[in-house]
């Protein structure tokens, strides 16, 4: 399969020239052409903001929602049609602020669908606030005395709700990403992959530089099944660790957990409305 099966032609690009959000779409693409995962099988969804951009300009299905709402219709369209690949894809604003509700019962209920988080300290589509992974003292031009608040820990988050599958990588290194991205999407179960990403025109701390100073990969020798010492590393801020921090195979899918699937295969979209036997369920249902 030619890669470029997955390119937009005279896409009209929106993010600024430097962006990460450039390489995130290399990773993306590399990662999906490796895995061999056809356009027509491949349905991105994202909310609102610079990196819910990325779906206009990589050729596949596309659903674009509402600020923070991207992982409800996720979980609907894979429940809908298991056989699809299913790639959300959000900013840390859109999915840790407006949407942190959705990411932490997202993670309840365990769709098998990926989750890319473009996480770059603020809010670039609205012009620099401090978003809800901001570090303390980052001044903008709302916060201008400075952030104060504690910055939300998506890692330590994931782990604490038995995440089947969290890690986190750097949009500077494309080729460990991309990795990253092809575990994330093969791993059945939500894949939630933090990707630090410089935003080049509103975090000036936060630059390509400091993100190469301030992290560092999790040793080869890590065993990611331990979900304590998963959580203990995701602590860490000194560094920033990179990787794949924690695995949980044992969980079901929401999926697999829904009883139109327990002994019928068939996505919804394949099957025929019988009206008799609706009319039948929804009689049982009235004495309640």
């Amino acid at each position: 399969m030619n890669p470029n099966l997955f390119n937009m032609e005279d896409a009209d690009v929106a993010w600024c020239p430097g962006c990460g959000n450039f390489s995130i779409l290399s990773s993306l693409k590399s990662a999906l052409y490796d895995l061999k995962i056809d356009p027509k099988e491949l349905v991105l969804v994202s909310g609102i903001g610079q990196a819910a951009k990325l779906p206009h300009y990589l050729k596949s299905n596309v659903f674009n929602g509402l600020h923070g709402r991207s992982l409800s219709p996720a979980t609907g369209i894979k429940a809908s049609n298991p056989e699809l690949t299913v790639i959300d894809v959000s900013g840390d604003g859109c999915m840790y602020g407006e949407g942190g509700n959705h990411f932490i019962h997202t993670i309840r209920r365990n769709p098998n669908i990926t989750n890319l988080v473009h996480n770059n300290m603020v809010y670039g589509l609205t012009k620099g606030q401090a978003s809800p992974t901001s570090q303390k003292n980052f001044v903008t031009p709302v916060q201008v005395d400075g952030v104060f608040e504690e910055p939300f820990n998506p890692i330590s988050t994931a782990i604490a709700l038995n995440c089947s599958f969290v890690a986190r990588a750097f949009s500077g290194d494309v080729e460990k990403t991309t990795e990253i991205i092809k575990e994330a999407i093969k791993h059945k179960g939500y894949a939630l992959v933090d990707i630090f990403q410089p935003c080049v025109t509103f975090n000036k701390v936060n630059t390509y530089q400091w993100f190469k100073e301030n992290t560092y990969y999790l040793e080869e020798s890590y065993q990611p099944h331990d979900q304590v010492q998963a959580f203990k590393r995701a602590l860490e801020s000194d560094k920033y660790p990179l990787g794949i921090f924690y695995i949980n195979n044992s969980r079901r899918t929401f999926e697999e957990s829904l009883e139109l699937y327990q002994d019928n295969q068939t996505p919804l979209y394949k099957r025929k409305l019988d009206i008799s036997k609706l009319e039948k369920l929804i009689d049982s249902k009235r004495d309640f």
